[in-house]
């Protein structure tokens, strides 16, 4: 009873810090987009780093990324991550080197002021839309072509089961074997726990990290459902180690 008190007081206070540490960052953010790609993603960014720089601590998140050194110079990948809370997202996108764009729900780049920041970093798809898809997928080409990488979640959605991972969807890996582009598997710990999908504005502090695994070559492989059965239980693996 006490730690759920204390932990919807807790969801109080970070959302203040969220929203207040936003609004220091979100006017260069915005200014940003006036360059052009990927110049404008590169910046966001790194505004992105020195807001989560000053979000986390005020929010009582210890941060630890590891696996960076995977990431080699003047190549751009394929981000796949598994997907646990609504937290996922401030982490990976600053965290990964390099500029990077994340595939996201259109529904979100609706909320105001934070609406802004969301669509420079995103690549925007509307699920209940046809043609929203395709040309969101061609939008994840054009991501890679411009020399970024693209930040993809294969899992769909939150995974609010009791199973480490969700089934993956095609299209991460589709998009790595019609591009070449090599998928770095990442792997998220301590969102769940931090923002449980089980209950209603609830925050408890902690460790949370990223760790990033060896790049997967798509030429390896016959095709897509090979691909994907080989990241899913590369991630599957290192997800269940502990």
């Amino acid at each position: 009873m006490i730690k759920n008190i204390l932990a919807r007081i807790l969801a109080i206070w970070t959302a203040l810090a969220f929203v207040g540490s936003m609004l220091i960052f979100i006017l260069p953010i915005w200014a940003a987009g006036f360059f052009g790609e990927p110049i404008s993603t590169a910046w966001m960014v790194r505004f992105s780093r020195m807001w989560m720089a000053l979000y986390f601590p005020l929010s009582f998140i210890k941060v630890k990324i590891s696996g960076k050194e995977f990431f080699q110079k003047n190549e751009n990948y394929i981000v796949v991550c598994n997907h646990n809370s609504f937290m996922d997202v401030p982490l990976s996108s600053p965290g990964i080197p390099g500029a990077n764009k994340t595939i996201a729900k259109v529904e979100m780049s609706r909320i105001p002021l934070f609406g802004i920041i969301y669509k420079r970093g995103s690549v925007l798809i509307d699920r209940k839309d046809e043609n929203s898809r395709k040309e969101s997928y061609q939008k994840m080409k054009d991501v890679l072509n411009m020399g970024m990488h693209m930040c993809i979640y294969p899992e769909g959605t939150r995974n609010k089961t009791d199973e480490p991972l969700k089934s993956f969807h095609d299209g991460a890996f589709r998009l790595s074997m019609e591009t070449g582009k090599k998928i770095i598997p990442a792997i998220i710990r301590g969102t769940k726990e931090m923002l449980p999908t089980h209950k209603t504005f609830y925050f408890w502090p902690g460790k949370i990290s990223m760790q990033f695994l060896e790049p997967i070559d798509p030429n390896q492989f016959n095709d897509i459902l090979a691909l994907k059965e080989h990241v899913y239980q590369t991630m599957l693996k290192e997800l269940t180690r502990y």
